[in-house]
């Protein structure tokens, strides 16, 4: 590959599996992609998920960063509008005082969540308008200009953490290139506006003190296995537990009602969400990322490893490592 490839760990809680079961997988995996050289591994914020132990988003990365020593965490994405400017500065910025160099923040406007537990956020419904201002004031912590007079965010005030805007339309592709900040797309889950909004963004990009040049982060999801046979088993079951997982409401199918749904066009929806998805040998998984590198316009890959175990997981890293051409890190670097 020519780009460099980073992972999106979902700290997915799988069948049978607990919370704490899902965080430790989590360091592990960390600790294994550290290793073979990916770039960085980001935690994306959700709320009232079941299987999903990502909800304290800097707690995590501040595990993960103390049981690692080289590769760059950070959030895909802190979800702005839950938070203070102030209250993220200040996490963020502790966390880069604690572990310089290797610290990324990126950030969303959506809720991570639905409207009951937007409620028990007590966030307000018209925080999502003030996205835009929002970012610029957590900027100014970060970088030691406020635009609250008097106010300073103490671990940030000068860290400069930097700062990635992440969507799936074209809001965040005008945001990104207005403010002069690399751009994260989520075609893991949402490809529709993938090739218009990077194409936007390029267009209309603005230099910044971050950022000289336009760079697009695309995401894609990932089920490298050592045979095409158990690849395929394995997106079978994922694609058959988010049946479950997003329609069910706490009701669970059998594999043959999952696949009826999925057949159906609410199924065909989340079929559509996995729409870039490489599954197969490390041969196969190599062509595909290559083919989705110029397909998305990408500066750089976030892969969404899916397998359905913690081991798989693992498995998966190791392959799609292998299949990309990752140099493992010469100490010291």
């Amino acid at each position: 590959m020519t780009v460099p490839l980073s992972i999106l760990d979902l700290a997915t809680i799988g069948v049978d599996e607990t919370a704490q079961q899902s965080l430790e997988g989590s360091v592990a995996l960390a600790r294994l992609a550290e290793s073979l050289g990916y770039q960085r591994i980001w935690y994306a914020e959700h709320h009232n998920m079941p299987r999903i132990a990502s909800s304290a988003t800097s707690v995590l990365i501040a595990h993960v960063a103390a049981n690692t020593s080289t590769v760059r965490l950070g959030s895909g994405g802190v979800m702005l509008p839950n938070h203070s400017p102030l209250t993220i500065a200040e996490q963020f910025g502790t966390l880069a005082t604690l572990h310089p160099g290797r610290i990324d923040l990126g950030l969303g406007r959506a809720p991570g969540s639905d409207q009951q537990t937007m409620y028990a956020l007590r966030r307000d419904d018209r925080s999502a308008e003030r996205f835009p201002q929002d970012v610029q004031e957590l900027q100014g912590y970060l970088a030691g200009r406020s635009l609250i007079p008097g106010v300073d965010a103490t671990p940030g005030k000068g860290t400069n953490v930097p700062l990635y805007i992440l969507g799936s339309s074209l809001f965040g592709a005008r945001l990104a290139a207005a403010l002069g900040l690399p751009y994260g797309f989520a075609s893991h889950f949402a490809p529709n506006a993938l090739q218009d909004a990077v194409a936007l963004y390029r267009r209309l990009f603005q230099p910044s003190a971050q950022l000289d040049q336009p760079y697009v982060i695309a995401g894609v999801n990932v089920i490298a296995a050592d045979t095409a046979d158990d690849a395929q088993d394995q997106q079978r079951t994922i694609r058959r537990q988010r049946v479950s997982w997003l329609l069910g409401r706490g009701q669970t199918f059998t594999d043959a009602e999952a696949d009826e749904i999925l057949a159906a066009p609410q199924g065909q929806q989340l079929v559509q969400m996995m729409k870039y998805t490489a599954a197969g040998t490390p041969d196969t998984v190599g062509e595909y990322l290559d083919w989705f590198t110029t397909h998305a316009d990408a500066d750089e890959l976030i892969v969404a490893h899916q397998s359905p175990t913690i081991g798989q997981r693992l498995r998966s890293v190791e392959l799609t490592a292998k299949a990309a051409g990752l140099a493992a890190p010469t100490p010291g670097d």
